[in-house]
Parts: C-alpha cells; sequence; structure tokens
C-alpha cells in the first residue's frame, strides 16, 4: 500500500489531521508491467445533489443503476467536494487543495489550472494506462492546459463550463452540438450525455483487449443549466405535476442513470468487472437557486441546508459510489469522511503506483476505508473549503473547516459577491459569527454551537488560517496561467470572454484582456465583434503594438492580418469603441501563420 506521509507546514497545528504530501522511493514517472493493475472509471455528474437519488430519499426519483455500484460495492456516505466545478474537477484531478493549483472558481482566469500540475491522468499514462475523457473539464480550454496537455490520450470535451456559455461556440445546445474530439470542434448528431457515453463505450471497446489496463474519466455535464433534455424524460415528472425546473432537472438525472446503466453492462458483457474499478458521484450540490431571490419550489435536498455555492453541507456533500467485485465486499456503507482530493491517492494506492516523489499531495488514500480495514489515520481529519468569485481569495470570506463531528462555518449569502477586500469592520463582523455545527447530532446545521463551544472555535479558526496562508502562498508564487499563443502544439488559439480577466470583468464582463505568451511570429488575428449600431473603431494591442481599424454599423467580424508578435509574456487586449467606453469581442481567434 502507499505510504503517503504529511509534510505541510501547517500539520503541527492540526494534530491527528491527515492532511498529506508524498515522500516516497520513486523520483520520475516510470513505465511499469501494467500487469494486474485495475481499470478505473471514474463517472461525475454535474450539479447533482445529494437529495437527487431514489435511495436518498427522493419522492419523485429513480437512479437505480447508480444505486447498483454501490449494492455491488461501498457507499460513502460523507463524501465532500468544493461548492463549485472547477476547484472539484482540479481538486480530483490532482489530489491538492485547488487553491493551490491556481483555481479558484469557474470562469474567467479563476477557473484555469496551472499546467505545471501533476494530474492523475498523466501518472496512470506514464505507468501504463490509456487514458480517456469524455464530457467536461472545465479547467482550461487552451494550451497548455487542455485534457490532452495533461495527461489525456483520448478527448472528448465541450469547451468552458457548460454548453451554451461564452466558451463557445454561440448557439450551442445540448441536442446535437459542437464539441472538442481531440482539439478540433466536431459537429454531432444526438442528445449530448449519450454522445459522451458512447464515445466512453467505444473507449473501453477498444481498449478492452488490449494488455495495458485503462482510465475513462465519463464527466457528464447534466443535470448542469440549461435544462434541456429529450420530453420524453421530462414528461414523467410533469404529470406528477412538478415545477418545469424540477421536471427538466430529474429527466436529465434519468438520462445520466440510464448511460450509467449502459457503462456498468458494458463492462459486465466485456468480462471484466473484476478488474474494473467503478466510481460514481457528483462535482457538487444542487444548483437550487437560478438566482440570489428564486427557487425550485419543491427541490428534495434530504433536509441538507444550503445550495450550489454554498460551504453549508447541501453544497459540498455529493453522492459517491464504488465498486471493484473480488476486491470490495458489497453492500457496505461507510459514514467515514472522503474528500475530492483523496481519489488520486487512492486509485494510485489502488493501482500500486507510486506517487512522483516531490509531488506534495493533500489528499488520503481511502483504500483501508473501502476495504473495511482499520485505519486511524483518517479519524478526526478536517478538511478545508472556500468559496468566492475572482482571481483573488480573501481570509475568511465564506470558508468551512469541514470535520467528520464538528464543521467551523463563515457563512456568505451571496459568495459571487466577494470580489474586493473586506474593510477591517467587515473582517470583524464575519469572525464574530462564525458558525458552528455538530454534524453527528445536527447534519441539518440548524443549531450554531460557537457560544458554547468557544474552543472548538478557535482551534478550528487556527487551522483555516494556516492552511490559508500555505495554499495561497503557493498560488501567488505561480501565478495565473498563461494561455500560449503561436506554440506548435496550437498554432490556432480561440480566445473568449469565459477566459478573460481584467478589473471590469468582475463588475461589467464588458471588458477584459487575456493572459497570454507568446511565441516570436506572424498572426491573423480576427474578432467576432457584438452587436453594433454605430460605426466605430476595432484595437488589438499588446505591448507596444497597437493596431486599429474602422467598423461600420452591424459588423460582424474584422480582421487584422500579418501581425507581428514578439516572444514574451503580457496582456493581449482586444476590443472596440462605438463612443468613448470600449467593450470586448465576443470571440478572438489567433493563428500563427508562419510554421511549416
Amino acid at each position: 500500500m502507499t505510504d503517503i506521509k504529511n509534510k505541510s507546514t501547517f500539520s503541527k497545528l492540526l494534530s491527528g489531521f491527515a492532511l498529506t504530501s508524498a515522500l516516497l522511493a520513486s523520483t520520475a514517472f516510470t513505465s511499469a508491467n501494467a500487469e494486474g493493475k485495475p481499470n478505473i472509471i471514474i463517472m461525475m455528474s454535474d450539479d447533482q445533489g445529494y437529495g437527487d437519488l431514489g435511495a436518498h430519499g427522493n419522492p419523485y426519483l429513480k437512479t437505480p443503476n447508480i444505486e447498483k455500484i454501490g449494492k455491488q460495492g461501498l457507499e460513502m456516505d460523507t463524501f465532500i467536494t468544493y461548492p463549485n466545478c472547477s476547484a472539484t474537477r482540479a481538486g480530483l484531478m490532482t489530489g491538492r487543495y485547488p487553491y493551490r493549483t491556481g483555481v479558484t472558481a469557474v470562469t474567467q482566469v479563476d477557473h484555469l489550472m496551472n499546467a505545471s500540475e501533476v494530474t492523475l491522468a498523466e501518472i496512470l499514462r506514464d505507468n501504463g494506462y490509456s487514458t480517456g475523457i469524455f464530457g467536461k473539464w472545465h479547467i482550461g480550454d487552451n494550451y497548455p492546459m487542455r485534457p490532452t496537455d495533461q495527461g489525456f490520450e483520448e478527448a472528448l470535451v465541450h469547451k468552458g463550463g457548460g454548453i451554451g456559455q461564452a466558451a463557445g461556440p454561440a448557439g450551442n445546445t445540448y441536442f446535437d452540438p459542437i464539441l472538442e474530439h481531440n482539439n478540433v470542434s466536431t459537429k454531432y448528431e444526438g442528445y449530448v450525455d449519450d454522445i459522451f457515453t458512447e464515445a466512453a463505450l467505444d473507449f473501453i471497446d477498444e481498449k478492452k483487449d488490449e494488455d495495458k489496463p485503462f482510465l475513462v474519466y465519463l464527466a457528464t455535464n447534466l443535470p448542469h443549466f440549461p435544462l434541456q433534455v429529450p420530453d420524453s424524460l421530462a414528461d414523467r415528472f410533469r404529470k406528477m405535476g412538478l415545477h418545469e425546473d424540477n421536471a427538466l432537472t430529474f429527466g436529465m438525472i434519468e438520462s445520466i442513470d440510464y448511460n450509467v446503466g449502459r457503462v456498468l453492462k458494458k463492462v459486465k458483457d466485456a468480462g471484466i468487472e473484476k478488474d474494473t474499478i467503478v466510481i460514481f458521484m457528483s462535482d457538487n450540490g444542487p444548483r437550487d437557486r437560478r438566482t440570489k431571490n428564486d427557487s425550485y419550489p419543491g427541490r428534495w435536498v434530504a433536509n441538507l441546508r444550503g445550495t450550489k455555492t454554498s460551504v453549508y453541507d447541501n453544497g459540498i456533500r455529493v453522492p459517491f459510489f464504488v465498486s471493484w467485485p473480488g476486491v470490495l465486499d458489497k453492500g457496505i456503507k461507510t459514514d467515514t469522511m472522503g474528500t475530492m482530493i483523496d481519489i488520486m491517492p487512492t486509485l494510485l494506492d489502488a493501482a500500486d503506483i507510486d506517487i512522483p516523489d516531490n509531488l506534495e499531495i493533500d489528499g488520503k488514500s481511502l483504500l483501508p476505508v473501502w476495504k473495511q480495514e482499520e485505519d486511524t489515520t483518517l479519524d478526526d481529519r478536517n478538511f478545508f473549503v472556500q468559496m468566492h468569485y475572482g482571481p483573488t481569495p480573501f481570509k475568511y470570506m465564506h470558508f468551512t473547516v469541514r470535520g467528520q463531528k464538528y464543521k467551523l462555518i463563515s457563512p456568505h449569502d451571496f459568495p459571487h459577491g466577494i470580489l474586493f477586500q473586506p474593510t477591517d469592520d467587515e473582517l470583524e463582523q464575519v469572525l464574530a459569527n462564525l458558525e458552528l455545527y455538530d454534524l453527528e447530532n445536527d447534519p441539518s446545521e440548524r443549531i450554531n454551537i460557537a457560544a458554547d463551544h468557544p474552543e472548538i472555535v478557535e482551534e478550528y479558526l487556527a487551522q483555516y488560517e494556516a492552511w490559508f496562508d500555505e495554499v495561497t502562498e503557493e498560488r501567488d508564487a505561480k501565478g495565473i496561467q498563461r494561455i500560449h499563443l503561436g506554440s506548435k502544439q496550437a498554432p490556432a488559439v480561440n480566445l473568449s470572454q469565459f477566459d478573460w480577466g481584467g478589473p471590469r470583468v468582475n463588475v461589467t464582463n464588458n471588458l477584459g484582456h487575456w493572459r497570454v505568451k507568446t511565441e516570436a511570429g506572424q498572426y491573423d488575428v480576427s474578432l467576432d465583434l457584438p452587436k453594433t449600431e454605430k460605426d466605430g473603431i476595432a484595437h488589438l494591442q499588446y505591448h507596444d503594438l497597437h493596431l486599429q481599424q474602422p467598423i461600420k454599423a452591424g459588423q460582424k467580424h474584422v480582421m487584422f492580418k500579418n501581425v507581428t508578435l514578439p516572444a514574451s509574456e503580457g496582456n493581449f487586449h482586444a476590443y472596440l469603441k462605438i463612443e468613448r467606453l470600449a467593450e470586448g469581442p465576443l470571440f478572438v481567434d489567433v493563428v500563427r501563420t508562419d510554421l511549416d
């Protein structure tokens, strides 16, 4: 079993707290004999809450295929993620706290994972695995952050955080979508959940007879907004009289369950059940609130508090099932807390692959829990979550220290509004109103016991402060990951509003710039323009370069040809001025033209 030891600087504050980093014998990625190593299938849904399962008391949903994984193996009933998409995905892929990786939120520069991060896919690939991702990536669309840059040999994904978002392409829907197949935009026919699943099934068919194991990461974008699903799946819930949003959401979850069943059948029919670890989980809690003043009527949340983006448990406690026939007993349920940063070290442990030396891992192997072995190293550990918007984390703002029994919370009603450094007066108010809950006796987080246990509040607060200082210092030292322009790996790059940054992005989202690294060369740069009713000027700026072209009212595109860019790093600006206040384009295509 992999021995993972903690060398975090704040560990002295944590007593038996088992955040971990690796001190292992391996000094590099070295290929290992793949014989006997398990296949790995990770299926992850998007915004499916703990209560969105029949087994968790949902009075409307039936999810037999998802639950079958637990019946064939184990359910972790207390599995904790981050309350937003990108952070959970970065943590799952790296075994590290998202702040370390550069990820703070879900759009603009906030979701760009640093390319220096070593992913589960990279380690498995370098140890003899075939690796494929099908669905949602959401930690960088451009080189060097794409899934194919981070260890996946086969990739069928959508851009950004969801189909229909500003990452493009414009007008894309869940039906007959344009997806990225190995970095090439390709039009598909059918419903998106089926398309991703079929690609994963084809990958399993292709790899099952090879003399090497495989990793399948099937990360559906369901039931994330927009709520789009065939009527045949939603009508059953409409007939129950449910709110339309619930009918659509539950129809999407039935699609998920159906496709999980297809994967399980494929594994069984291929005769590889005993050789395959199958995991199902969600990335965060349900998006219960469409706006801060509007809720889904009647959404079942299993008596948990909060929503997606909240650090209350309904935002971060998700379904988790795992099977590995012949290794794990059937029908086991454990309350031992697991977290998304534990997945990577657990799976490497199961595959008997050492974590590379000098790679600092925060997660802990859950294999002893899965095998029902005694392992006191998981007792009384705490897990840290913080959620805000924008690239700069602010200490004390909307965090939780989540333990097996106790949970300290700094709540916030609108974490997307945490954009600027709070004043000292505001921070004093935050610290005066921390909440503490006894989760064993109050899983709904209704009875605040902070005043009765100030010693626990102070202990957990000290742990949080040490954690925050460490992970943000590492992130700040690396800086925000830059998009590479002009590389041989990606000579054509599409820049979208989804990936831009700048002071107006967080306020109006009408103007931003892109943090880039450029190779010296010749480029064609084209701008897709928003609807304009007056003539204006299109601008292109990068360091000393400043080009301008007139545009006419209603013009949709403008091209800057034969632009010479230096080898450099900086902020790449493209904008138009109709009157005095500039606004950004919808997309910018940057194509290097002087490569052979």
